[in-house]
Formats: C-alpha cells, structure tokens, sequence
C-alpha cells in the first residue's frame, strides 16, 4: 500500500518513520521540508492512502476529499467535525466508496476481563506531558478545550475498552489554564457508576508520565509510565484479608513504542480486506468531547 503523510509534526513525523517503504510523499503548508503544500498538488495515481496527522478544523476537508477521491484515511485521534452529522456522512460515503477511514487512539484489559480483581471500585489516570510552551506558540493549538479533546480523548477511549462505560456519564470537574489560553490542565470524573473513574489530564508536566491506579475487590492493579516514555511497569497485588502485605507480580518492559508499528499494521490490514468504516466511537467520543470542552471554556 502507498501512503502519502498530510502534516509534518511530531505525529506525523513518526507515521512516516513506521510507513517505511510503503511512505511516497509529504503534505504540510508550513513545513519547509514536505513535498507538497497541499494535498490536491498530489497525484491521485501515486498512492492509496493517507495518514493524516493535521489540526482538527482541517480534518473534515481532507477525509472528505480522500473519500471522494477512493483513498483510505487513517486520522490522527480525534476524529473532529463542526457538526456530529459531518461524522455519519463521512462513515456513509466511505461505504458507499469501499474505503477505510480509522481513527488512531495511541495486560491491563485482560486482567480486567478476568474476573480476578473481583469488584472493581474505582480507576484513576493520569496523563500528562510537558508540551504546554509548544502549544502556547501554536496559534492553531491553544485554542477551543485545549488538553481536554488532545488527552482526553486517550483516556475516554480507554475507559470505554476497559470497562465498556457509557462515556456520556462524564462530567467536568476542573478546567485550569495556567500557562495557555486553552485549559491546559483538566480532571473529568464518572462517579455515578461502578468502577468510579477519575481521569486527570496536562500539559505542565515536564516530563511525560502516564499512571493508572485500580482498586477493586481481591487486589489492586497499577501502570507506571508508557514504552514511548522509557520503561513501563505493570504491578497486580493480591489482597490480603483481613489486611497485610499483599503479594505482587511486576513486569517492566523497555523496548521503543509497539503501537505505532501495531497500529499502522492493523490499518494496512483494515484496508486490504475492505473492512466497512465504522465511526459510532469517534461521534461518542466527539459528542463527550464538544460537552465537556464546551463547560470548560465558558
């Protein structure tokens, strides 16, 4: 499959790294190293897809002409349009044209699904980088729900694969701009249902962090860090009754970050089989998104 990136920042940098041979061409206004300046200046004979690494108000235009056009689209997370029916006309011409549009989202789970934890009570993350300075010189970035649709979307999407919430129960709790225009700090909470969910999200973290705290029934279970960041560590401890030391199992992996390989391969895969696009998760998530942003900038 040819493949042709839209959009030379950070993301878009490394899905052009991990295309490897199937990469044709660059597409970036700004950049001075892309190919092209847009993506009309490509010609449609010289690729199959794209991998579209842009701001959110670009994205419509650009998934439109790539169904348009027969090209598959994988979307750098969140799949964002002005109106929640752009999304269901989107997932309709994509049908109609036979091509895939994915949206990107980058042991927990099975432990989860086990049953071994018992009742699960209550899930915390965070997740935070230090990218507040390069946000704040970006015109196009600190702007709308800053951090909140930027993270907030990973960890949404992770509480709907975990624990199959309903996303539409989460409510803002907090919404700070301590350097930015946009909220650059935010805590959503889902407190009315079990397990309860606490999810806190920045950009004023200097160096990137990701934690999750479970605790349930028979034990708890904790994340340290992500592959991308340095090694990341994986703690399961078995309750004690009536109390006590609990015993642990750790893992810690230190190998570069498998998901961007993982990820390309399954949307290599989606396209070579014809899968139907299906965007149902991208407009909940974008309903849960525009609300809470939304409480959070008035």
């Amino acid at each position: 499959m040819r493949v042709i990136v839209a959009g030379l920042g950070v993301q878009g940098n490394k899905r052009r790294r991990f295309a490897g041979p199937d990469y044709v061409t660059s597409v970036d206004p700004v950049k001075t190293d892309a190919d092209h300046r847009a993506i009309k200046d490509v010609p449609l004979g010289t690729y199959d897809a794209v991998l579209a690494c842009i701001p959110d108000e670009a994205k419509l235009e650009l998934v439109r002409y790539c169904i348009d056009h027969g090209k598959h689209v994988l979307v750098e997370k969140p799949l964002w349009t002005p109106r929640d029916e752009d999304i269901q006309e989107l997932e309709r011409a994509a049908r109609a044209r036979g091509v895939v549009v994915y949206t990107a989202y980058n042991r927990m789970r099975d432990l989860i699904a086990s049953g071994e934890l018992g009742a699960i009570y209550s899930c915390r993350m965070f997740y935070g980088n230090g990218t507040a300075r390069l946000v704040r010189d970006s015109a196009w970035r600190d702007q709308g729900a800053g951090v909140i649709p930027d993270l907030g979307s990973h960890l949404l999407d992770t509480c709907r694969f975990w624990f199959g919430h309903p996303l539409e129960d989460f409510r803002l709790v907090s919404a700070s701009r301590f350097e930015n225009r946009a909220p650059d700090h935010a805590i959503l909470s889902c407190e009315d249902r079990r397990p309860r969910v606490e999810l806190e999200m920045t950009l004023c973290m200097w160096r990137n962090h990701f934690t999750c705290d479970i605790l349930a029934e028979h034990g708890t279970a904790h994340i340290e860090s992500l592959c991308k960041w340095g090694p990341t560590t994986f703690r399961h401890r078995r309750r004690v009754l009536p109390s006590g030391h609990p015993p642990e199992s750790a893992a810690t992996l230190t190998q570069e970050d498998p998901t961007w390989a993982i990820e390309y391969d399954h949307f290599k895969k989606l396209c070579a089989k014809g899968t139907q696009t299906d965007l149902a998760n991208d407009l909940l998530l974008q309903r849960v998104l525009r609300r809470v942003g939304a409480e959070a900038v008035t």
